[in-house]
């Protein structure tokens, strides 16, 4: 197995193309092509897991934060970004993240967040737009179907829970082509052919539209094949931000806020004042989750859940909503956890090691 193969199991899960501009997801140190020794799975790199990696025998570091978010201008080991990276190459250690295109997934961070504190009927809180085009493409009646159905199984025609999604319209089609054509209906230069056609309409994600489309050319008749993919808004409900669910049981709120902080296995959280009603729908974000607190309000929560939230943003829950900030590490420590299930049901028998050590830099006094 090859570091690539890595890379790939776990980008289609979590593909790169759903990351936000500012990030930098991917393979930071070392090379695709080399051999896996072992895997190393944390939620960020710092010296001390370099050197774990070493010890345990993994010359792969799979992390949620990058190592590297902007260009290096020169690596002399004077931060320890630059040590990090100095001491992967030396050591052929190579270093891979999944970061805010894993916050994304309906299936990421935040779901891992939602399994701990049991809650159900799951949702994404803030559905992402621009993730989502309409194809449009026509062939003759007799091969439609063909066509649907290599459409279908390149990943078209999905909205949210339903698969193979589609519309069809029968109509009329004119073509004429010039001499330098070879024409499946017709001749090269001949008359202008009107062909009996059927419109076919399907959703395509953003991340599947090359595949959706090689698959359009590899299984259509035509030699020019008509087709339009047009952007639209609708979101897509399987990509976004947060997460939102319900408890099975109504808490009282300092009852959830002992549960949250043994769940969560958090020394503190800093809230709002309490609003003295049960804890029913809960509204989650891994990570620093403060743009969303209008979406968790929006979504009637009852409580929201995240971390990083600063002084003055506290007071913008305006008694809707109970913010917890649990802490950035707190919300996102188990993350390693759901690459660990991603790369072991591709990779059952292979090394893939959760790390043993805490990178949390902030510390607490108590």
């Amino acid at each position: 197995m090859q570091v690539k193969d890595i890379i790939s199991t776990i980008e289609a899960f979590a593909p790169p193309v759903y990351q936000e501009s500012y990030d930098n997801c991917g393979l930071q140190v070392g090379n695709a092509s080399a051999t896996v020794t072992g895997v190393l799975l944390t939620l960020d790199v710092t010296e001390a897991i370099v050197q774990e990696a070493i010890d345990r025998n993994c010359n792969v570091i799979v992390a949620h934060h990058p190592l590297i978010f902007s260009g290096l201008k020169s690596i002399s080991g004077r931060t320890y970004v630059e040590r990090v990276v100095m001491q992967a190459i030396k050591n052929d250690i190579s270093i891979f993240a999944a970061h805010t295109n894993m916050d994304n997934m309906a299936g990421g961070v935040s779901a891992k967040i939602a399994q701990k504190l049991g809650l159900s009927q799951t949702a994404v809180l803030s559905a992402s737009p621009n993730t989502l085009s309409k194809l449009y493409t026509y062939a003759p009646p007799d091969i439609a179907d063909k066509l649907r159905d290599a459409l279908f199984a390149a990943g078209a025609g999905n909205i949210s829970n339903y698969m193979e999604c589609s519309f069809n319209t029968a109509g009329t089609g004119t073509f004429r082509g010039n001499e330098q054509t070879n024409p499946t209906i017709g001749e090269a230069g001949g008359k202008r052919e009107l062909v009996q056609e059927v419109k076919i309409e399907v959703l395509v994600a953003k991340h599947q539209e090359a595949q959706v489309l090689d698959a359009l050319f590899a299984n259509h008749i035509y030699e020019e094949v008509a087709y339009e993919i047009i952007p639209i808004k609708n979101t897509n409900k399987l990509i976004g931000a947060g997460m939102v669910g319900v408890l099975s049981n109504p808490m009282d709120e300092t009852d959830f806020l002992a549960f949250l902080k043994k769940q969560m296995k958090t020394d503190c959280i800093r809230h709002t004042e309490l609003a003295g009603k049960k804890i029913s729908k809960v509204a989650i974000c891994g990570g620093s989750g403060s743009f969303l607190l209008k979406d968790a309000i929006r979504a009637k929560a009852d409580i929201f859940i995240t971390g990083d939230f600063k002084y003055h943003q506290f007071l913008d829950a305006e008694n809707k909503i109970v913010i917890a900030d649990i802490g950035h590490f707190e919300s996102e420590q188990f993350t390693p956890e759901i690459f660990e299930v991603i790369l072991k049901e591709k990779f059952p028998t292979f090394a893939i090691l959760l790390s043993n050590l805490n990178t949390n830099p902030v510390k607490y006094y108590y």
